[in-house]
């Protein structure tokens, strides 16, 4: 039994996996050679002959497209241009490494990369024997590797042997040297489905294998592959097709398939396909056999529409329109009669974000209004759409749509999660934002005062206490007995929602604090001493609003260097003291100096005019030995010094100068 056998893998038939078609198409059915195209796009320059057998038949024996244009040299891959490059440069130089790992999404040629590797790895022909990236001429086991079928080259799918005994007839049968090739290469798809004792059992021949031997891993899930195998391998991320890369290669396999398909129709498949060109040509296959043999039947974009699931976007436009304006009755008949067509509730969760997506998107990025998704009319539609709706709004949209999406998936009943889900949103899509509250709430004016009525004197407490300032900022204190609310005995919202113990905190007389400098002299008349002498020297003032009716006080301040937080300290004294809501807050914006420092300037400002005046140098001058101890009642003499000090104090409004001899 060969070594192929036993591994069990390389049988015809094998699930074909990732797949980049090429460029160059076979020649038509009816001996008509096929168009020639431009070599200057990368990876056009030659798509895979296709067998004569391989084409349109009645016996069963059609290939579909995607293995009928596999591409069997690097230069049939497209837009992999780095990797190619790199191992180009490693083949010349003879850098050539025992492991190889190849990443991407599905559909994107990690296989079939696999395959040309290895036939580049082994190639022979009768003038060449030597590793090769130039495999234009077919060498002599370039056949047996791409059809999978050569038996130094062992393809096993690890989504199915998974376990340590897989791995130890491998490790088993390394060191045996090739049968017919010059490496023995081992290709193992879907590498990330192995067993921790698989990958474990590998590590040790992946790090060190014998010569002969060759390593070619391909994921899906790279993030699920060990770091110790990643470090042991040459990794290459092979990329997602671009859509003008997959629109062209539908271009030229439909040219050389012998049909033609509207540009429009191509856009959306190449669109539809995301990158993978399995997926582009197999959706192409679709639309090929939507085509009658009589001709009839052709596949225009309306039909694509409705072949790629495309044609009920007008009517999820409808529902998103619906669910916006609030309209909840509207928007869940509009749901139940797409639900009653047969579209899945989750399935319209997600084209509602898809849409909510696209909206956001052409705020930002112009480009986007050239959606091939969309058609002309839901194109335009959007465009107004997106300047009606704000960024805010889409973006809480989203949210919502994204969290609704998990709780239909997970829910007993589909439908009623989703329609739930409709209704939360309508709710929420054009509320508020807790930033315009708080503005809302901070602009809003304090209530006006009033006696208090009949029904609502148990509701309504007193919307300030005594000696608050009245709402014209005057300073008048405010009756003590008077409440807020409108004159029908109802209190107002904050009134309302204020807990008990601010409502009686409130009914007390407390100070008026209209300036930063009444909240310290009322912490010393409170004797916090630590407290005030952290206000006086530890804090710098940015920005001070008094306290007026149901409107919190602000205060923000700058620490200085070395202080402690006082915020919380101050905010909970001034509430208890206060009776009213306080909101302290730290800032890095400058500020003001802090009070000591003013205190200090002065002081210094005092003795520098004392020290001018001619009776105190007179003083000085008599008592050598004499210095100033204090200076009291100075203010009013300090406009008449001057800059030269020689303008005598008047006597009336000197200074007292206090001196020891």
């Amino acid at each position: 039994m060969t070594e192929q056998n036993k591994i069990g893998q390389n049988k015809t038939g094998h699930n074909e996996d990732d797949m980049v078609p090429t460029d160059a198409l076979a020649d038509g059915d009816d001996g008509s050679q096929a168009p020639e195209f431009s070599d200057d796009a990368p990876g056009f320059d030659v798509l895979a002959d296709a067998d004569a057998d391989n084409d349109v038949a009645t016996d069963g024996s059609y290939k579909v497209l995607a293995r009928k244009y596999r591409p069997r040299n690097f230069d049939d891959l497209i837009g992999q241009e780095a990797m190619v490059q790199t191992l180009t440069n490693a083949f010349d130089s003879g850098r050539i490494a025992h492991g190889f790992m190849l990443t991407g999404v599905r559909g994107v040629g990690k296989t079939t990369t696999a395959r040309i590797l290895a036939r580049a790895l082994n190639y022979q022909t009768e003038t060449m024997n030597a590793p090769s990236m130039g495999l234009a001429e077919d060498g002599v086991h370039c056949a047996a590797i791409m059809d999978g079928t050569h038996v130094d080259v062992i393809e096993m799918d690890a989504a199915s042997r998974t376990g340590i005994g897989d791995i130890r007839e491998i490790i088993d049968n390394v060191r045996y040297t090739p049968s017919a090739a010059r490496f023995k290469v081992y290709i193992i798809d879907e590498v990330h489905m192995l067993s921790k004792a698989a990958f474990n059992g590998l590590l040790k021949t992946l790090e060190e294998p014998p010569e002969h031997v060759k390593f070619i891993f391909a994921t899906t899930e790279i993030r699920q592959v060990p770091v110790t195998v990643l470090s042991r391998c040459q990794r290459f991320d092979l990329r997602r097709l671009t859509l003008d890369d997959t629109q062209t290669l539908l271009s030229r396999t439909c040219a050389s398939e012998n049909v033609a398909l509207p540009e429009e129709a191509l856009k959306l498949i190449a669109r539809a396909a995301d990158g993978s060109a399995r997926d582009a040509l197999s959706l192409l296959d679709r639309a090929l056999a939507h085509i009658d043999p009589d001709g009839s039947g052709a596949v225009d974009e309306a039909t694509m529409r409705g072949l790629l699931g495309l044609a009920d976007r007008g009517r999820i436009f409808d529902l998103f329109d619906l669910v916006m304006a609030g309209q909840v009755s509207e928007a869940l008949a509009e749901f139940e009669a797409q639900y009653v067509m047969g579209a899945d509730p989750a399935v319209i969760l997600a084209d509602m974000a898809e849409l909510t997506h696209w909206l956001t998107r052409l705020k930002f990025v112009p480009a986007a209004q050239e959606d091939i998704a969309f058609s002309a009319q839901l194109r335009a539609r959007g465009v107004a759409a997106a300047e009606t709706l704000s960024t805010r709004i889409l973006s809480r949209v989203w949210q919502v749509l994204l969290a609704g999406t998990d709780e239909v998936a997970r829910a007993g009943n589909a439908r009623a999660a989703a329609e739930m889900v409709l209704i939360r949103l309508a709710h929420l899509a054009d509320m508020p934002s807790p930033e315009e509250l708080i503005k809302q709430y901070d602009a809003a004016p304090p209530a006006p005062a009033s006696g208090p009525t009949s029904g609502a004197s148990s509701a309504a407490p007193s919307a300030a206490p005594s000696g608050a300032s009245s709402p014209n900022g005057s300073g008048a204190p405010l009756s003590s007995n008077s409440s807020s609310g409108p004159s029908s005995g109802a209190s107002s919202p904050v009134a309302m929602t204020q807990p008990q113990s601010q409502v009686d905190a409130q009914a007390q007389a407390g100070p008026v604090l209209q300036n930063f400098q009444a909240v310290v002299d009322m912490i010393a008349q409170k004797r916090d001493i630590g407290l005030k002498h952290a206000l006086e020297n530890g804090v710098h003032l940015v920005s001070f609003e008094a306290a007026a009716g149901n409107r919190a006080g602000r205060i923000e301040l700058r620490l200085a260097e070395g202080q402690d937080n006082v915020a919380q300290e101050l905010t909970r004294k001034l509430r208890d003291w206060t009776g009213q809501s306080w909101v302290v807050s730290l800032s890095k914006e400058q500020g003001a100096a802090t009070i000591g420092a003013v205190k200090q300037s002065a002081a210094d400002r005092r003795e520098e005019a004392a020290l001018k005046d001619p009776f105190i140098k007179s003083a000085l001058a008599a008592f050598p030995d004499a210095e100033i101890i204090a200076i009291s009642d100075f203010d009013a003499g300090l406009d008449a010094v001057a800059d030269d000090g020689e303008t005598p104090l008047d006597d009336g409004d000197a200074a007292n100068a206090d001196a020891d001899a």
